[in-house]
């Protein structure tokens, strides 16, 4: 395992607004997990703090320092290994029934 895949503590995470994985201490609210989030910088409705990167406007998960555990860099895509889907059919045909 490379040096890219440790979990390290929060202390240490990026302030800079890039996305990074993160585990989350069990609560009341649930077992741990691990989310994808990011830290948002403070404006003048409040803080800066750790925010879930599937957070929308209107409809914030924020997480508190005491909440989060560790963190690890999102891993990169090994380009080399990747392949495109086998598409079955014409371009034109909908694909899982989307016609979007």
């Amino acid at each position: 395992m490379g040096e890219q895949a440790r979990w390290r503590h929060m202390r240490t995470a990026p302030r800079d607004g890039s996305r990074i994985l993160v585990t989350i201490y069990p609560s009341e609210q649930g077992p741990g997990a691990v989310d994808l989030a990011y830290w948002s910088k403070g404006d003048q409705f409040g803080d800066g703090g750790w925010r879930s990167s599937d957070s929308a406007p209107g409809l914030i998960i924020e997480y508190a320092e005491p909440e989060l555990k560790c963190w690890m860099p999102m891993p990169a895509a090994d380009v080399d290994r990747m392949t495109q889907p086998a598409w079955e059919g014409g371009r034109d045909e909908e694909l899982d029934g989307s016609g979007i």
